[in-house]
C-alpha cells in the first residue's frame, strides 16, 4: 500500500498532458520505443486527428521501486467531467501549464476541481524548450494561483523529456499515506468542505495567497489502508462495452481486494455478476490474480450492459454484501446532465434501425449521453440526443459517420428549457417544438451559465460588448499581471451560437473561455417558428428572448433562401410568432420560357402557352414536395 501512488495529469486544452505521459511510460520502462507512438493513451482515430484527450485513460508504471497509476484527463470544458471523476481516484494531481500561454480558463476550473478533492497539486510549466517561453512569468502566475513557493514548480519538456524524471520523483516525495483503517464512514477524507468557494474568493479578490488552502508538500487526503474487518469497496470511475468480453469496469480499490473469478455486487444498482478477469493496464490490459487496496485497475465481468454498473457506483464482494452495508457505498459521481440537444435525423428512413443501434453502442461507453425517439413530419424518425457542449456533439457526430457509416441531417442545437403552467405543474422541453400553447403557460425559464474569460488586458472592451450582445452580464474583473479574468453570466442559449468564434476572432486567438451551469431564470421567450411553402417546419423552430425574435426570424428567413434549392413553382419563406408573420422571404420560380418559338405576332398562341404554364406551376405548387437540405438546420449557428 505504502509503495502505490495514484496521480492524474490536469491541464487546459493543447498544453502537453498527453505528451508528458507519453515520455513517462517511456522513462519508465513500461512502452518500448519500438512500440511508443504519440498521443498513445489515445486510442480513439478522432482523438488523434483533433490532436486532444476525449476519453480518460489510465496505466499503470513502475517507478524506483513505486507503483505509479496515472490517468490522463481531457482537456476541454465539455468533458470537464471525466476530470472529476479521474480527481476522485487518485490522491495528487499534476498540473500542467504552457510556457507560451500561461493560465487559462480550464486551468482555474481544473485547479477548483482538485481542490474540492483535497488533492495534493503539483505544478509543472511545459514547452520551456519553446523560443516563446516565457517562464519566469507563468511561474508567477502559478505561485499568486496556488500558493507555493518557486522552488516547487518543475519546468519540464514533454516534446524532449527534459525533467520528466523529476515529476515521478515528487509523485513519490509529496503524496502522504494516511491510515484510515479505524474509519468506518462511508464518507472520503477531507480537511475543508468549503475549499473551492475559498480558492474562488481568494482568486477574484486579488489572487491572494491561498497557502491555507492548499498543501503543496503533502496530500490534504492520502492512500488508504486497507481495514482489518477486510471489508471491500472499490469505486467504479469508468466503464465500456466490448463487444467480445462485455462491460469492463475501470476500478480504484479503497478497502479489501477483488480477486479473479470472484462474485462481486454492485451497492447502488444492487446487480451482481462475476469477476471472470482483473488486471491493470501498461497501458494493455495486463492480467493479475488480484486487485488490492490502493491500487486502480480493470475488472472484465459477465455483464451485458453498462446499466448494471454505472460510474460511480461501488463494487464490493456478494458474499460478505451485508457486513459491507454497514459501511455504505462510497460517494460516487452526481449524475451527468446533458444541457444541449439536437435532432438527429437519417437522410434514409431506413437507417434508423442502424442509427438506434449506433447511439446504444455509443451511450455504453460514454455516460454523459441522453437520447429519445423523435418524429419530424419533414425529416422522419430520428433521435433527440442530450450533449455537454457542441464539441461532445460534433465529436458524437463524426463518430456516427466514420464508425456505424450514417448519413445524417443534425438539427440546430438547443437547451432544454423549465416550463411552468398555469396550474402550477413545471414541465421540462428540450426543444421549441415541443412548448405548450402559450395560453396555457405562466412563465418559462431558461439555463444561465457562470463563465470565465481569460485574456490580454488590452482587449477587454471588445469582449465585454460581445458579452452584452449575448445579454450576458459582468460579475466580477481581475487581473493575472498583464492579463485580466473576465467572469460573467448568460444565458445558455445565446452561446451555443457563435459566441465562441466571436470571441477568438474579437482577441486574435488570445483568449480562453470555461463555463458551468447556473440554474434557471424565467425571461419573456418566445417561440419562432419558419414556414416553408406554407408548412411549419418543426426542426427549424427556436425559443428566443422576445426582444431578439424579430431579428433572428428576418436573419433566418434570409439564410434559408440561401440555402434552399429553387423550386418549379414560387416557395414563400416565412416567420412567425404565434399567429404574426415577422419575416417573409421568396425563393423564385424557376421559368422557362415556352413562347420562344413562338411567332412574335402570335399574341393569343402566346397567351395559352403562359395560362397553361401558370396552371401548371399551381398544380405543383399544391402537390409538390420541397427538399430541405441539410444545410438549412444548422443555419443558426451563425449569425450576423
Amino acid at each position: 500500500m505504502e509503495r502505490i501512488r495514484n496521480f492524474c495529469i490536469i491541464a487546459h486544452i493543447d498544453h502537453g498532458k498527453s505528451t508528458i505521459a507519453d515520455r513517462m511510460m517511456e522513462l519508465t520502462g513500461t512502452v518500448s520505443k519500438r512500440e511508443m507512438k504519440s498521443q498513445l493513451l489515445d486510442s480513439m482515430e478522432l482523438e488523434r486527428e483533433k490532436g486532444i484527450t476525449i476519453k480518460l485513460t489510465p496505466v499503470t508504471m513502475q517507478w524506483k521501486g513505486y507503483t505509479l497509476n496515472l490517468i490522463d484527463t481531457p482537456g476541454h470544458v465539455d468533458f470537464s467531467y471525466e476530470v472529476s471523476r479521474s480527481l476522485q481516484a487518485v490522491e495528487i494531481a499534476v498540473l500542467v501549464v504552457d510556457a507560451t500561454q500561461g493560465i487559462q480558463a480550464q486551468t482555474l476550473a481544473n485547479v477548483y476541481l482538485a481542490l474540492e478533492q483535497d488533492l495534493a497539486i503539483i505544478p509543472v510549466i511545459n514547452k520551456v524548450d519553446l523560443p516563446a517561453a516565457d517562464v519566469e512569468s507563468v511561474a508567477a502566475q502559478i505561485i499568486n494561483l496556488l500558493g507555493c513557493e518557486r522552488s516547487d514548480i518543475i519546468e519540464v519538456s514533454g516534446k524532449t523529456g527534459k525533467n520528466v524524471d523529476k515529476i515521478l520523483d515528487a509523485v513519490v516525495e509529496r503524496t502522504k499515506v494516511v491510515d484510515f483503517s479505524s474509519s468506518m464512514v462511508a464518507s472520503r477524507p477531507g480537511q475543508n468542505d468549503n475549499i473551492q468557494a475559498d480558492s474562488r474568493q481568494n482568486y477574484s479578490s486579488g489572487l491572494e495567497s491561498v497557502n491555507d488552502v492548499i498543501l503543496t508538500r503533502g496530500s490534504l487526503r492520502g492512500l488508504e489502508k486497507s481495514s482489518p474487518l477486510s471489508f471491500t469497496r472499490a469505486l467504479i470511475f469508468d466503464s465500456y462495452f466490448d463487444d467480445y468480453r462485455g462491460v469492463v469496469l475501470y476500478v480504484r480499490i479503497f478497502e479489501g481486494e477483488i480477486k479473479k473469478n470472484a462474485e462481486i455486487l454492485m451497492m447502488a444498482a444492487g446487480t451482481k455478476g462475476l469477476a471472470l478477469e482483473v488486471g491493470v493496464l501498461t497501458p494493455k490490459m495486463s492480467p493479475r490474480e488480484k486487485l488490492s487496496a490502493g491500487e486502480i485497475g480493470y475488472i472484465v465481468t459477465n455483464l451485458k450492459t453498462t446499466r448494471e454498473a454505472k460510474v460511480g457506483d461501488t463494487v464490493t464482494l456478494a458474499l460478505k454484501a451485508p457486513a459491507q452495508n454497514l459501511l455504505g457505498p462510497l460517494p460516487g459521481y452526481e449524475d451527468v446532465q446533458p444541457f444541449v440537444y439536437a435532432g438527429f435525423f437519417p437522410v434514409s428512413n431506413d437507417q434508423y434501425k442502424d442509427l438506434k443501434e449506433a447511439i446504444e453502442k455509443l451511450a455504453l461507453s460514454d455516460s454523459a449521453l441522453r437520447y429519445e425517439p423523435e418524429n419530424s413530419p419533414v425529416l422522419g424518425f430520428g433521435l433527440r440526443i442530450g450533449f455537454l457542449g457542441l464539441l461532445h456533439m460534433d465529436i458524437i457526430k463524426e463518430r456516427l459517420e466514420r464508425e456505424f457509416k450514417l448519413d445524417l441531417i443534425v438539427t440546430n442545437p438547443s437547451t432544454n428549457y423549465e416550463v411552468v403552467m398555469n396550474n402550477g405543474d413545471l414541465i421540462e422541453i428540450k426543444s421549441a417544438g415541443d412548448l405548450p400553447d402559450v395560453s396555457e403557460v405562466r412563465e418559462i425559464r431558461e439555463p444561465w451559465v457562470k463563465g470565465e474569460i481569460i485574456l490580454p488586458k488590452t482587449m477587454i472592451g471588445n469582449v465585454l460588448n460581445s458579452v452584452n450582445e449575448k445579454r450576458g452580464h459582468q460579475t466580477n474583473l481581475s487581473y493575472i499581471e498583464e492579463r485580466a479574468v473576465i467572469s460573467f453570466e448568460a444565458p445558455m442559449a445565446n452561446l451555443l451560437t457563435d459566441f465562441y468564434d466571436q470571441l477568438k476572432s474579437a482577441t486574435s486567438g488570445y483568449a480562453s473561455f470555461n463555463y458551468e451551469l447556473n440554474g434557471y431564470k424565467a425571461e419573456d421567450l418566445v417561440r419562432v417558428d419558419f414556414l416553408v411553402g406554407g408548412h411549419k417546419i418543426d426542426a427549424l423552430s427556436v425559443m428566443c428572448h422576445r426582444s431578439e425574435a424579430d431579428a433572428i426570424g428576418r436573419e433566418t428567413t434570409k439564410k434559408l433562401k440561401e440555402v434552399i434549392p429553387r423550386q418549379n413553382w414560387e416557395v414563400a419563406l416565412q416567420a412567425a410568432i404565434g399567429a404574426r408573420i415577422v419575416a417573409r422571404e421568396t425563393i423564385g420560380a424557376y421559368r422557362k420560357d415556352v413562347t420562344v418559338k413562338i411567332h412574335t405576332g402570335d399574341r393569343d398562341r402566346k397567351a395559352k402557352l403562359l395560362d397553361k404554364q401558370k396552371r401548371g406551376k399551381a398544380r405543383m405548387k399544391r402537390f409538390g414536395k420541397i427538399d430541405i437540405p441539410s444545410e438549412a438546420f444548422t443555419v443558426m449557428l451563425k449569425r450576423d
